[in-house]
């Protein structure tokens, strides 16, 4: 009989599912030593956030089929030993869905009719009705950062509500939006139209203190901002600062940049701050359905079933895997750098399998190609699994083509993207020992390896443009790893693909694009 170690405290009702198939070992709690001790002996390993499943666990585990994850993130496992050795690691994307976009309502609600205050007064003897006047949501405009699960269930409840809704999300499309009743608009015109404004977006880069001084100051003075998403997203110094000197209304946070909290001054303001202490998922139910949908995903894999949200690469038997993962890796790179260049929001994506690839199962390396495309908006919330449930439910649309004649390359994989900003299109191959390849942008021939940091441009081919980019890029300490030239005619349209060895600095693309001759130019991370 199978045998599963839950190391973390979970809902008896996983417990009992678990035990229908398998003996189960309920440690949580398990010390990492003792853990690494006894993984060996065990099929499968159902954590929380608590265990750390390192490459160090993984090596030693002897027997492992399956590592479940109670819960939507999955950092503390080295994905990628996992997938190594061919253990499929599962989570639960939409368990707690419904916990945080109530959670987010709840907040804006709070904080609108002042109800934590309130409380707290009566409790303490008081009657002062007079000091606890709120505000109406009914036909206030929400601004909606992210339209993605916890996004659109939000927008539907406020809908209900009565409220107007305007959405930002680079990867919907506006038919999707329509949907939901939401106008889709930039972030910009969101901050200045709103009167309440909700995020629901991963923590990247790009969206690390998207509210901040500047936004802020762009806001209304009756704006009220809720944050039930990710830590971070808001600069907490400057949000003081507006509170303070009334610039905006009020904020509502369940999600911090370091947590515990502990001293903030966030926590010396009065009404016009709600804070909790990340309870988003913190519902009974939300507890019993990550319980229940990972432990019925390690008995399916125990039983010999396919998993259902597997996120690395589930359901391939070892040989098939070992023959597509080079391609799946290729489609992945080509997805993540159409996207990137189609300026991210993309309505259609047209997959076109050339060589042998056109007699291969193609439903893997679409996902993988759909997973690339996501990857920059969702991170790690996109995976094999999932990837066509969320260019579905962003009105992604998706055709499939083959060309067995294709002879360039003995298999290819060519993308297409299509969106508000006209049509963009890589493809690529593999080389000898399966090495990546780009082989053309937007019907330019090229041969360039990806690579992390890359600047693209489109222009004349013409005298001094070459020069001219090093240049700036050496002006600012950029090192150029390598350059390439893709052209049809002498003196025509060009593309020009340079690696480099670090990001791009803020301000210099602007520079580049003024250099005449260059009519755009990207910069894409991989």
């Amino acid at each position: 009989m199978p045998k599963v170690l839950v190391s973390d405290a979970i809902d008896q009702a996983g417990i009992e599912i678990l035990t229908q198939v398998a003996q189960v070992t309920y440690e949580p709690d398990l010390s990492p030593a003792t853990l690494l001790e006894t993984i060996p002996q065990y099929d499968a390993l159902m954590i929380r956030s608590g265990t750390k499943v390192t490459a160090l666990v993984i090596e030693a585990a002897q027997r492992l089929r399956i590592i479940g994850r109670a819960g939507v993130g999955v950092d503390n496992v080295d994905l990628q030993a996992a997938t190594r050795k061919g253990i499929v690691v599962v989570n639960s994307p939409e368990g707690n869905t419904i916990a945080a976009a109530e959670h987010a309502i709840a907040l804006m609600m709070s904080l609108s009719r002042h109800v934590g205050e309130a409380n707290a007064s009566l409790k303490a003897g008081q009657w002062k009705r007079s000091q606890f006047i709120g505000v109406e949501v009914y036909k206030k405009t929400i601004g909606v950062v992210g339209l993605g699960r916890i996004g659109s269930h939000v927008t539907r409840v406020a809908r209900a509500l009565g409220m107007q809704i305007v959405a930002f999300d680079p990867y919907i499309s506006a038919e999707r939006a329509q949907q939901l009743g939401a106008r889709l608009v930039d972030l910009e015109q969101l901050f200045h139209e709103a009167d309440y404004i909700t995020l629901h977006v991963p923590r990247t880069p790009e969206t690390t203190h998207l509210i901040n001084e500047k936004t802020l100051a762009s806001m209304k003075p009756t704006a009220r901002i809720i944050n039930c998403a990710r830590g971070g997203l808001i600069d907490e110094q400057a949000l003081y600062v507006a509170l303070k000197e009334g610039r905006i209304a009020g904020a509502a946070l369940d999600v911090f940049e370091n947590e515990p909290l502990g001293e903030s001054p966030l926590c010396a303001l009065g009404r016009e701050v709600i804070l909790t202490p990340h309870l988003g998922a913190s519902t009974e139910e939300a507890q019993t359905n990550v319980a229940i949908d990972v432990a019925e995903q390690i008995r399916d894999v125990l039983l010999g079933l396919p998993a259902r949200t597997a996120v690395n690469i589930p359901g391939l038997r070892a040989e098939v895997l070992q023959e597509l993962k080079p391609y799946l890796e290729l489609a992945d790179t080509l997805g993540n750098l159409v996207g990137q260049l189609a300026g991210g929001r993309v309505d259609a994506l047209d997959i076109r399998l050339q060589g042998i690839l056109a007699a291969k199962d193609a439903q893997p390396i679409v996902v993988a190609a759909l997973k690339g495309l996501l990857t920059p908006a969702l991170r790690e919330r996109v995976n094999f699994v999932n990837a066509l449930l969320e260019a579905k439910e962003r009105g992604i649309r998706v055709t499939e083509t083959r060309d067995s004649a294709f002879a360039d390359y003995a298999g290819s994989i060519r993308l297409e993207a299509r969106g508000p900003e006209g049509e963009r299109s890589v493809t690529g191959a593999l080389l000898a020992e399966d090495e990546l390849r780009i082989t053309n942008i937007d019907e330019f021939p090229i041969s360039v390896a990806p690579s992390r940091y890359m600047l693209i441009t489109l222009h004349r081919d013409m005298p001094g443009i070459i020069g001219k980019v090093g240049s700036f890029l050496g002006s600012y300490n950029v090192n150029i790893a390598g350059m390439q030239v893709g052209r049809k005619l002498v003196r025509g349209d060009a593309v020009m693909m340079v690696s480099l060895d670090d990001p791009l600095p803020e301000g210099l693309l602007g520079e580049i694009e003024s250099v005449p001759g260059i009519r755009k130019a990207y910069t894409v991370n991989l």
